[in-house]
């Protein structure tokens, strides 16, 4: 068969292909355009919305206040354990009320700096009991449930290992458990080491928008939103009657909240309580953390979208649940655009002009406007002004997109029957004063690779796209080759650093019980 035969058979297949491409391009450019949308849709929200409640600065008389369990859930933890210990050591709260429990499942150093800590303040008469298991079922979750056996309080607070909340934390949040139903109160998370790199800048941002404008915002509609983990205090009766912590999830957070929620509860999210948190410096410990959460916002959307489609609830209040359960997934649609963008590159400098057109700016017009709008609305309410917000800003766009690669990964995994691991995020202790203990590993091998060979392959479409003349494609691809490059780079430092870090030590066994001198 000649060359120019050859040609024509392949012709209709080619052709098919590139279809294909294009039709898969704008699907993922659709739904990824809808949810970028829902973020001014929340901005409209917020501004034209529901007044704020009146009343938040109304102190509760202290004769009224009930018995408060604080739980810290442990988990090797050496630089920070202390920290979290004594900071919460000096919650104030009427005598005689307040119970700390320093859940502890650590099997290296930490066991030794929590032992320490807890003697300390318990020598000075502070109701403090540390529990140990001696196995992990149930990760984090299993820790607060078992915890939950022997809690005395009324009030339920968590704190994870990286926050330090200020002393009048309890005192502020209990103004908001004078109405009985109200289930749980979440503060907002501020940051300890925020202008650090351009990793925690670009978190920062991302944390803020999501808090000051996202919770804010579903809070005045009486949407579902949900308790973040940590910095929040919820009522024991609220835990119990939405059936408990469960660990088939990977966020039991996420997955009570809604479950709660469900139930008839009410959050309260309350912006003025600032309680400060390290930001993972390091980005492959970012990168754990985000697996953690993309992962297990599919495992709970998957568990219980179907309860919340048979509830009662407005039709309105079940599509903001089915967006906020399943917006991870736009990590993966990133993706798809991105790898689409060769094809439709070639068969759009022959398309129509309206097509080619909408191809190559509607992300940008649509799309990545409102993300940027979003973000920057959440500096502006967290107090930050002049150059220091497009910097900030233009930080997370970055983090946003290089993450797409390990974020798309872990979406997937979430549709799998597969539980996954539950990855702890190593803490590295910054602004803590004494010894300085050596740092976890974050990263096994040399981390980054997918990324760095991405940002080659963008920096090569870049030429492509302005040798066939689309243009109007070359700042999208920038941002893909600025992103993955940049978390490439700092992947692959994280993990050589790494490779320099002592291990841990074998565990010990330790028996579910107070423990002390």
């Amino acid at each position: 068969m000649s060359i120019p035969a050859i040609r024509a058979a392949l012709d209709p297949i080619a052709a098919m292909l590139q279809a294909g491409a294009v039709g898969l391009y704008a699907l993922a450019q659709a739904l990824l355009v809808l949810y970028a949308s829902h973020r001014g849709l929340t901005l409209w929200r917020l501004w034209w919305g529901r007044p704020l409640a009146a009343g938040r600065d109304n102190p509760a008389p202290a004769g009224d206040l009930p018995a408060v369990t604080v739980q810290l859930p442990l988990y090797n933890e050496r630089r920070v354990a202390g920290r979290l210990i004594d900071a919460v050591a000096a919650l104030e709260y009427p005598a005689g009320r307040l119970e700390i429990q320093v859940l502890d499942d650590s099997d290296d150093e930490t066991l030794g700096c929590v032992d320490a800590a807890v003697a300390r303040h318990r020598a000075r008469g502070v109701d403090i009991q540390l529990l140990r298991r001696p196995e992990r079922p149930g990760h984090k979750a299993g820790a607060l449930a078992a915890g939950m056996t022997h809690a005395r309080g009324e009030w339920i607070a968590v704190f994870d290992a990286d926050f330090v909340p200020p002393p009048d934390f309890l005192m502020r949040v209990a103004r908001h458990f004078g109405d009985r139903g109200v289930g749980m109160v979440q503060a907002r998370w501020g940051h300890l080491n925020r202008d650090r790199s351009l990793v925690t800048a670009g978190q920062a941002v991302m944390l803020d928008s999501h808090f000051l404008l996202e919770h804010e915002a579903r809070m005045r509609r009486g949407l579902f939103f949900n308790f973040n983990g940590t910095a929040g205090v919820w009522r024991r009766a609220c835990i119990e009657d939405a059936g408990g912590w469960s660990h088939d999830t990977l966020t039991e957070d996420l997955d009570l909240s809604y479950r709660a929620q469900l139930r008839g509860w009410r959050f309260v999210f309350d912006a003025a309580i600032e309680v400060p948190a390290e930001l993972p410096a390091d980005l492959e410990a970012l990168k754990s953390q985000q697996r953690r959460w993309a992962r297990g916002s599919i495992q709970t959307a998957r568990k219980l979208l179907p309860a919340i489609a048979a509830s009662g609830l407005p039709i309105g209040v079940k599509l903001e649940a089915f967006i906020h359960l399943t917006s991870n997934v736009c990590y993966p649609l990133l993706l798809i655009l991105a790898l689409m963008l060769l094809p439709v590159l070639l068969v759009a400098r022959r398309a129509p002009a309206p097509l080619d057109w909408g191809l190559q700016i509607g992300l940008g017009l649509l799309g990545i406007v409102s993300v940027v709008l979003f973000l920057a609305a959440g500096q502006l309410a967290a107090g930050r002004r002049g150059r220091a917000v497009p910097a900030d800003v233009a930080a997370a766009l970055l983090l946003c997109t290089g993450l797409s690669v390990n974020n798309a990964r872990a979406v997937l995994g979430g549709f799998g029957p597969r539980l996954g691991d539950w990855e702890r995020t190593p803490k590295t202790g910054e602004g803590t004063r004494g010894e300085r203990l050596a740092p976890y590993p974050s990263a096994r091998g040399l981390a980054g690779r997918t990324e760095l060979l991405l940002a080659l392959y963008f920096a090569g479409l870049t030429a492509v796209a302005w040798t066939v003349g689309q243009w109007r494609a070359i700042p999208f691809i920038a941002l893909l080759v600025a992103g993955f490059g940049v978390v490439g780079l700092s992947s692959l430092r994280a993990s050589l650093g790494s490779g320099r870090c002592r291990g841990t030590r074998p565990r010990a066994g330790r028996s579910y019980s107070s423990a002390g001198p």
